[in-house]
């Protein structure tokens, strides 16, 4: 028998072993999703597929040898972007300063990690630059530092709109500025940003949840939950409060930040690495830290 043919055979064994080897560890890790990330060399992890049809297509066109490190499908993410789009944008010869931004992307992998799709459209976002040839933002750092500014002076949901509605028109032609705050939260509420629209009193008695949820009115000052229409006397609007709560959930804002370790060091460095001794080091080390502790 040739040689060269038993080797063939062993080698084609020995990819096969390897394919299923990688499928059985995508499916494990795909938190009950029915598809996963493609790997091979067309797909390049942008297309998400069933096992079935990923392992033709890792057996037709081969195994990206470049995705050494299976962080699409379970394991830790690396701190740099993934070998597909890093050549691609090599290519451009562009080159951004938005380490922090892909980190967020990063720490955010495993609260995406029951919906693939949305961790791509994520990734996406951190390395697209905001308009063709511009090499200081993209399109989530330029999100992000709009969310700081917007913060800072209580700029409006209606002003922020109109604004990205204006350098939409300034900036180059395809860019990649939301029209809009709307389209502009759905791209950060991916980061675990989210917030919770609870109906208010005017008077602060109540807030319309769990069984005031129903009601029409305060049950303490009798105001009524909706807005008069403009013009009269007794006529509302129904559907938009007079008041709104928005209400940050805290537990997801730490599983975010905890899903740093970074993070989560800097985080717990008062009570794991700090030194004490007696002595006033840090505000850890007062007394008024143990009330507040």
């Amino acid at each position: 028998m040739d040689k060269s043919w038993i080797q063939c055979n062993r080698l084609s064994t020995e990819y096969e072993e390897g394919v299923q080897k990688f499928i059985n560890f995508a499916i494990k890790n795909a938190a009950g999703s029915s598809v996963i990330g493609c790997p091979c060399i067309d797909c390049g992890n942008l297309s998400f597929e069933t096992p079935t049809t990923v392992k033709d297509h890792l057996y037709m066109h081969g195994f990206d040898v470049k995705y050494d490190n299976w962080f699409w499908h379970g394991e830790e993410i690396r701190k740099s972007s993934s070998p597909q789009r890093e050549n691609h944008f090599q290519q451009q010869n562009i080159e951004f300063d938005n380490g922090n931004e892909l980190e967020m992307v990063n720490d955010a992998y495993k609260g995406c990690y029951g919906d693939p799709k949305a961790f791509k459209e994520l990734l996406e976002q951190a390395e697209k630059p905001l308009y063709l040839g511009c090499t200081k933002f993209t399109k989530l750092s330029f999100l992000v530092k709009l969310f700081n500014v917007k913060g800072r002076f209580g700029w409006s949901d209606s002003s922020v709109s109109a604004l990205l509605s204006v350098l939409a028109d300034v900036f180059p032609k395809n860019n990649e500025i939301p029209t809009s705050m709307y389209e502009a939260k759905k791209t950060m509420s991916v980061l675990g940003l989210e917030y919770v629209k609870i109906h208010d009193c005017p008077n602060d008695c109540i807030l319309y949840r769990k069984k005031y949820e129903s009601l029409l009115e305060c049950p303490t000052c009798g105001l009524c939950r909706w807005k008069k229409k403009d013009g009269t006397v007794d006529q509302y609007r129904k559907g938009v409060p007079t008041k709104t709560l928005w209400y940050f959930p805290p537990i997801p804002r730490f599983k975010r930040m905890f899903q740093s370790s970074e993070t989560a060091r800097d985080l717990t460095w008062h009570a794991n690495e700090r030194m004490v001794d007696g002595k006033l080091r840090h505000p850890a080390d007062s007394p008024s830290w143990k009330l507040v502790d």
